[in-house]
């Protein structure tokens, strides 16, 4: 398979490879450095077959719209590859992250007429349903927490104290989330701290994303998760573009999507941090 691929990509790119050199980092994809006889390098991922590369790309292209933040150049895009333009890391400069967060708030000014996104796409491996909504609230639960729960449920994670805490956040969402009424904007949808880059010009770069219409909270929530952002990063972003009163209020309500995917992608490890999240509001 791996000698077709290159062979498939050789002959859209009308080049040789020469060189391959497997990268780390990825947890789901399989990822590589590939040079051609023409000096051009370029990223390549592979190691599933269907849509999925299909719609990382364009994820991609759609946050490209908003002209914030760099994303990888698309050269090519199929069901068993995605391969990019090849980004030069570079080091963090002092005003990395206050560069960062004045970016990340412009992307969130990128608008829409509708909560979701034209096709589902995943988080992670997992399915991330997109289905267009006028109301947040309802977008969010359905899309978001209720899936989720639904597939713990059939992956044998939910109990009866776990389903008796997620039918009160359900009663509750509506309440957690009441004045935080915004705009749909763009949104990345899974940034963490392995999900941007550093380019030789000390700029962030954007890659696997999840990306949606929704509101900018669950952005910023994310990136809370693991850590790995300073706070120069959130007092430039709130300057840029000031958040809504009670957003640290909403935060968990937001991390909760993300550690209920976890849960379903990792197992149980993740069980008690959701039970916390939701006894959070309880």
């Amino acid at each position: 398979m791996a000698d077709i691929l290159i062979k498939q990509i050789e002959a859209q790119l009308n080049c040789k490879v020469t060189h391959q050199q497997m990268v780390g980092g990825g947890c789901i994809a399989q990822t590589s450095i590939i040079h051609t006889n023409n000096n051009a390098s370029y990223f390549l991922k592979q190691g599933f077959s269907g849509t999925m590369f299909r719609k990382e790309a364009n994820g991609l292209a759609e946050l490209n719209k908003a002209k914030a933040i760099r994303i990888p150049d698309i050269v090519l895009v199929d069901d068993n590859f995605l391969l990019l333009e090849s980004i030069e890391t570079g080091s963090k400069t002092n005003s990395f992250f206050t560069d960062f967060g004045k970016a990340f708030a412009r992307l969130h000014h990128y608008k829409n007429a509708s909560f979701g996104f034209y096709e589902d796409n995943f988080i992670g491996s997992s399915p991330q349903i997109n289905q267009q909504a006028d109301n947040w609230t309802d977008f969010y639960m359905s899309n978001r927490l209720l899936y989720q729960f639904k597939m713990a449920e059939q992956n044998g994670y939910v109990d009866a104290a776990f389903r008796k805490q997620f039918n009160h956040i359900e009663k509750l969402l509506p309440k957690i989330i009441d004045g935080s009424d915004e705009a749909p904007c763009l949104l990345h949808g899974d940034l963490w701290g392995g999900n941007y880059m550093v380019d030789r010009g000390s700029n962030p770069v954007l890659i696997d994303p999840a990306v949606y219409y929704g509101h900018r909270e669950a952005d910023l929530a994310m990136t809370k998760l693991f850590g790995g952002f300073s706070p120069d990063f959130y007092e430039a972003y709130n300057e840029e573009y000031p958040l809504l009163v009670g957003y640290k209020y909403r935060e968990n309500i937001y991390l909760l999507y993300h550690v209920l995917n976890h849960l379903n992608l990792f197992g149980t490890s993740y069980k008690h941090q959701a039970m916390q999240l939701m006894s959070s509001y309880i």
